[in-house]
């Protein structure tokens, strides 16, 4: 069965201890430009990778998906908690309208038009059936980093923290999917310095695993922040 996992090369012979002298990240590891793999040298990478294999194992043994199986309604979200009948996908959207929204009915529960600019594709929307809500950081990926054994509460928080909600084209959510930054980009460069950003600040703060692949993605990601601050 193949595992919805990250796949890291751990290449432990002394040729490869020694033979890739610097360029490793903080992570303790590199991607090697020939084979795009991401390979390990020295902690914190060596244990990450160690646990990562751990659990894959345990999957194994147990016929399961890595860190269980996932189940999207065991993460509640587009809820409306304060009782105004606006649930979050609709608090979303009027929040992020560049303008004043329209709604469907008068009771002003639903979102009709207003305009989004989707950070993912560039693009700018003016109907909100056209739009997902996207999470930056999927409920999947979070279940499976750690989020499994998070309670009710904390999944709740988590599926409807705004810091983790964007409106984007569906078709650029529905290519995402559950993803990390080492498997899917947005098509807009431009965002990649901001979306490196919040991709780890919500990692760090929520205390997400950050695989050494996604890391050395994230560290890429970062590093267009140097060019976006020098263009004109």
């Amino acid at each position: 069965m193949r595992l919805p996992v990250v796949a890291i090369s751990l290449l432990l012979s002394a040729h490869l201890a020694h033979g890739h002298p610097g360029g490793l990240d903080k992570q303790g590891g590199h991607t090697h430009r020939a084979t795009d793999e991401y390979h390990c040298h020295r902690e914190p990478c060596l244990t990450l990778h160690r646990q990562q294999q751990q659990a894959e194992e345990e999957a194994r043994q147990q016929q399961r998906a890595f860190s269980g199986l996932y189940e999207r309604s065991d993460w509640p979200h587009w809820l409306d908690e304060d009782g105004d009948c606006q649930d979050t996908r609709a608090e979303i959207l009027i929040a992020t309208s560049q303008i004043p929204v329209t709604f469907t009915r008068e009771d002003q529960c639903t979102v009709a038009s207003g305009r989004w600019h989707d950070p993912y594709s560039g693009e700018t929307f003016t109907a909100a059936s056209e739009l997902d809500i996207d999470h930056l950081v999927p409920l999947r990926h979070a279940h499976g980093h750690g989020g499994e054994g998070w309670d009710e509460r904390h999944r709740h928080q988590f599926a409807n923290d705004p810091a983790n909600l964007l409106p984007v084209s569906a078709s650029a959510n529905r290519s995402k999917g559950a993803s990390s930054p080492d498997q899917w980009l947005p098509e807009n460069r431009h965002y990649w310095c901001q979306y490196g950003q919040r991709w780890q600040a919500i990692k760090l703060r929520h205390q997400l695993l950050i695989t050494p692949p996604e890391q050395a993605a994230i560290d890429k990601l970062l590093a267009t922040c140097q060019l976006a601050e020098t263009r004109p």
